[in-house]
């Protein structure tokens, strides 16, 4: 029975659950999520900080991507932005947080660092976001990888 149990779980494993990204975003939301969906994630789409904050308090987001052009009349992205910096840090490292922006350079890790962001993605490379994604989201689950494992905890 102990190996019955042992092959389950293994079979478990090895099921690649989609990672799940909530986006909030303005003009660029429809094509982002069309995008993402068809490559292999479970895409969420907020139209207000407060249905944002609420996705992210049930802790099953791995991803959040935002632009400044969200709810602007709600102050969107700043509210993201202050979520993320008021997060405990256990809670931050599990969140990967990605701005699309018009200005900014796409994987410039610097900005991304000073600005408390784990990724910067340029409008004009959306084409490209899952490429961007799986780069950065290797290099980002390398970086934490023993860190995961001594914590018990998946790879985002």
């Amino acid at each position: 029975m102990t190996a019955l149990h042992t092959d389950k779980k293994i079979e478990e494993e090895d099921e690649e659950k989609p990672r799940r990204i909530l986006l909030c975003l303005g003009d660029k939301c429809d094509d982002a999520a069309k995008l993402l969906a068809k490559n292999g994630y479970k895409v969420y789409v907020a139209q207000t900080p407060a249905q944002a904050n609420e996705r992210l308090r049930d802790g099953k987001t791995e991803l959040l991507m935002f632009s400044p052009d969200f709810a602007p009349e709600m102050g969107g992205a700043a509210v993201i932005q202050q979520k993320a910096n008021a997060m405990y840090s256990s809670e931050r490292r599990r969140l990967f947080l990605i701005s699309l922006e018009d200005e900014g350079t796409t994987m410039n890790a610097h900005d991304a660092f000073v600005r408390n962001l784990n990724l910067i993605v340029n409008k004009s490379d959306l084409d490209q976001l899952p490429l961007i994604l799986n780069r950065a989201l290797g290099d980002y689950n390398n970086l934490y990888n023993y860190y995961n494992r001594a914590a018990e905890l998946a790879p985002i």
